[in-house]
């Protein structure tokens, strides 16, 4: 009985777990794309541009922790996943992609739609090679899908277009292949170094990140012995935030004050399971502990003076054994004051405002919070979406939120959303859409409908690449290619067969978000939002504050004096300055 490569792959998918396939077919790829056709258990998304394909992939990762896979054809098939790639590798989730080739016999001839993808893919995965013939497998395959799931990063098998569809015999089983659990800790000599020092501070505030996932009551446990404000990062937002007592919110360039001040008032900061990357955050003279399972972490972004390799849920819980009851709570309960004082400004800046248009993006992201469900998926765009969503998103343990937080690229919201929606049926799917990133990939939107994805893309509409004016803004340079002529969203939604309504004032938002929540699939709805609206950081450095002057002087001399009043009368009278 005849069997290819390409039924071998798809079998050992099957019993890795994996239940679907993005991509696009291509020539190529026809060997693995008559095989998914012809097999069961496993569905093929076919989606509108490859770099969808490697988004979606990465988000279902994102959300099971197991493995998913992506899959192109040749040369600008392969080539337009490797955005979504290093998105991936970046956010350590773990992800195959089949990346099909030109025949075996035409390599290195300069032949049609000639890459070296095994090369191309080298820096954004952890494991990528070329499969030149059927002999290699399936033992390349075990190792591209084990090293994806044991390193949590991407994995790029590539195999030309005659290979998928050699014979090779078939085997008497197909491997199950699952990440393993393991438990790591430090030595207990390292932890009682690390917890005298913990017992000698004053001041501890603690820094946590993703690599909280699953230890969140042995961080809250040690954080209430130590009497620590916890700080968290972006991406340790949805692990960290949900019942914590000791949360005093977000440090960094989209983070509160609260959240900066804590780090800057501690004399011992503990970071765990986080890569925080902007150094200028960080405390300049406290002792420093860091807790990472990865050792080659640590220290990469500030001086540490304690270094743990460990995962966190274990070493937490083996120092909070260790360190000693702290009664003051002078640090704790005034980074609590702060974070409650910065928490009023916020919500301050939330308010419908008299039912003026355009609607303030910081109204729209809260009202959103309140009437998602409690176990929906946020997704926000990259841009001013990821500053609302940090700042107004609410954890309860239940929601997700990810989002392109460590590779940083625009038009992941969608993409990601479709990934999501496919791996998770019943739940509700809400993306948080920049303007600009909805259009860049706007062609899947299309993948919604045609898959029957109920996902609900709400567009921050402001005409304008928002973030990147607010960079330039900071800089001192007068806005230049900022613009953005957009067609009415909600109207193409509805051309496409999806429910579409566009919001022009505070007091239509809640209504059409129920709306397009309740409807039985896919969803836009479009928020005219103010274009000027000013996202300070919680540190404002004196060269922003020239290069913020500077921008004012230019706009004027430039003959654009009418802008500058627009932000002023966007942002003075609800006192963001204050």
């Amino acid at each position: 009985m005849s069997y290819t490569v390409a039924e071998l792959i798809v079998e050992t998918l099957k019993s890795a777990g994996v239940r679907r396939v993005y991509g696009l077919p291509g020539d190529s790829l026809n060997g693995l794309s008559d095989a998914l056709r012809r097999t069961r258990d496993l569905e093929w998304m076919h989606v509108r541009h490859e770099e969808t394909a490697a988004f979606a992939a990465a988000a279902e990762a994102a959300l099971t922790g197991e493995l998913a896979v992506a899959a192109a054809s040749c040369g600008p098939g392969n080539l337009h996943l490797v955005n979504g790639l290093f998105d991936a590798q970046r956010s350590r989730v773990p992800v195959l992609v089949v990346a099909a080739h030109i025949p075996s016999s035409e390599i290195g001839t300069g032949y049609f739609q000639e890459t070296h993808p095994q090369e191309l893919f080298r820096e954004c995965s952890v494991f990528s090679e070329l499969v030149s013939t059927p002999d290699q497998l399936p033992y390349v395959l075990d190792i591209a899908i084990r090293t994806a799931v044991e390193q949590r990063g991407v994995s790029v098998l590539v195999v030309p277009g005659d290979v998928l569809v050699a014979q090779v015999p078939r085997p008497r089983a197909f491997p199950a292949i699952r990440r393993s659990r393991s438990s790591v800790r430090p030595s207990d000599g390292e932890l009682d170094v690390a917890a005298k020092a913990l017992d000698a501070a004053e001041r501890v505030t603690i820094l946590a990140g993703a690599g909280c996932d699953g230890a969140h009551d042995e961080l809250i446990a040690l954080a209430s012995r130590l009497q620590a404000p916890i700080v968290h990062s972006l991406r340790g937002k949805e692990f960290v935030e949900p019942d914590n007592p000791n949360d005093v919110g977000m440090t960094g360039l989209l983070g509160v004050a609260s959240g900066y001040h804590a780090m800057q008032a501690c004399d011992t900061l503990l970071i765990v399971g986080a890569d925080f990357p902007y150094r200028e955050f960080y405390p300049e003279h406290a002792t420093v502990v860091q807790i990472d399972v990865r050792g080659e972490q640590i220290g990469r972004r500030t001086r540490v003076d304690i270094p743990l390799v460990g995962s966190a849920k274990e070493t937490l819980a083996a120092l909070s054994s260790r360190v000693r009851v702290e009664t003051d709570s002078g640090h704790l309960d005034h980074a609590r004051r702060d974070y409650a004082s910065t928490r009023e400004r916020l919500d301050r800046l939330a308010e419908a405002d008299h039912d003026r248009t355009p609607l303030h993006p910081q109204f729209v992201a809260r009202t959103i919070d309140e009437i998602a469900a409690d176990d929906a998926v946020f997704i926000p765009d990259v841009g001013t979406p990821v500053i609302w969503a940090a700042r107004y998103l609410r954890m309860n343990g239940r929601r997700r939120l990810i989002g392109s937080f460590t590779h940083g690229s625009m038009a992941n919201a969608v993409p990601q959303a479709i990934g999501a929606q496919a791996s998770q049926p019943g739940r509700q799917v809400v993306t948080l859409s920049g303007d600009g990133g909805l259009a860049m990939l706007l062609g899947d939107l299309i993948t919604l409908e045609q898959m029957r994805l109920p996902v609900k893309v709400v567009v921050f509409n402001n005409g304008s690449l928002g973030f990147v004016e607010l960079e330039m803004k900071a800089a001192g340079y007068v806005n230049f290619g900022t613009d953005l002529s957009n067609p009415s969203f909600a109207e193409v939604a509805r051309a496409l067969g999806m429910h579409g309504r566009r919001v022009e004032h505070p007091h239509e938002l809640a209504d059409a978000l129920r709306e397009a929540f309740a409807h039985d699939g896919s969803a836009v709805v479009e928020v005219m939002v103010a274009r000027q609206e000013l996202a300070l950081p919680p540190s404002i450095r004196t060269s922003q504050v020239e290069g913020f002057a500077l921008y004012a002087t230019r706009s004027v001399l430039s003959g654009r004096a009418d802008e500058l009043i627009e932000l002023v009368r966007t942002n003075i009278t609800r006192r963001v300055f204050s």
